[in-house]
């Protein structure tokens, strides 16, 4: 029995004494921790901040890019036909006869209607050539039909 009360003293030892060094390794764990946590976020932080700024810079560049197309649309009323050009980096432009004009009409959905805006829609025989004017103001757009639509009756009676 002694050999057993003097076992039981070596564990009751031994488990005080990892009690006692558990204690120090949690105090040297949190340590480390700050140790390796600061840094590391001071360093990291920018990072973070710069990842979480990049949609607020993709939407900002959206919008100058979306103010850049909307301004490269121009048309031009000439004497025989409508010119209608847009694009920033692929210019396009498009010539529709008064006289190939079928039908004109002004649609603003509720997007457009919501920004005062209209668009006009050149219909033609040829699919390839219908035409579109966006973001005019509803009183020019109609201004615009009534007259497109004068020239292309007073071109077609002539053919």
């Amino acid at each position: 029995m002694v050999a057993a009360e003097g076992v039981e003293d070596v564990v009751a030892d031994v488990l005080q004494g990892a009690v006692e060094v558990g204690e120090g390794a949690d105090e040297r764990l949190q340590a480390l921790a700050v140790a390796v946590g600061v840094p590391l976020g001071v360093l990291l932080a920018p990072a973070w901040a710069a990842c979480a700024l990049l949609p607020v810079a993709a939407a900002v560049w959206g919008w100058v890019l979306l103010g850049r197309n909307w301004r490269s649309w121009r048309y031009a009323e000439r004497a025989d036909d409508l010119l209608i050009s847009r694009g920033v980096l692929w210019r396009e432009e498009t010539v529709v006869p008064y006289g190939r004009m079928q039908l004109v009409e002004v649609t603003s959905g509720p997007v457009e209607r919501r920004f005062g805006l209209a668009t006009v829609q050149l219909h033609t025989a040829a699919a390839a050539t219908d035409a579109t004017i966006p973001g005019l103001d509803p009183a020019e757009a109609e201004r615009l039909r009534d007259r497109l639509t004068r020239l292309g009756q007073a071109r077609s009676a002539g053919l």
